[in-house]
């Protein structure tokens, strides 16, 4: 059995500044940093809540995945990211079982992470990110 944890909850939000309002400044959570991922399309903010965080997303680009999201569906959870170790092993073992990724190989993500998602058809409906952090 493969040990996982999750990573991070994404949070599509139209206003970044808007959202931490209500995240940062009211829950009172640890805003933990603000950061540009162009090749995502997204300026993410993290903010540590137990052993996991949110990652608030907002889109960068009327095109970028998150922006096409809150037009189709609205503002809230995106996506569950789960953490692994060795993201391109993971990858093998989940194709050999059928598994259907959005992309053929890990892309950079926020953190210095490489991440990759599992296309919703194979986790019925929920988008499923896996997650390699820098150790």
């Amino acid at each position: 059995m493969v040990k996982m944890k999750i990573d991070h909850l994404g949070i599509a939000v139209k206003n970044l500044d808007e959202s931490l309002k209500f995240y940062h400044k009211i829950l009172g959570l640890h805003l933990k940093g603000i950061e540009e991922v162009k090749e995502q399309k997204v300026r993410v903010a993290f903010l540590p809540i137990g052993d996991s965080k949110f990652e608030l997303l907002e889109p960068t680009d009327s095109e970028s995945p998150i922006a096409k999201h809150i037009e189709k569906r609205g503002q809230g959870i995106q996506h569950i990211a789960l953490r692994v170790k060795d993201i391109e092993a993971e990858i093998e073992r989940l194709k050999k079982a059928g598994v259907q990724f959005i992309g053929d190989k890990p892309t950079p993500g926020a953190g210095g992470a490489k991440i990759i998602f599992i296309h919703p058809k194979s986790t019925n409906g929920v988008l499923l990110e896996l997650c390699e952090r820098p150790e």
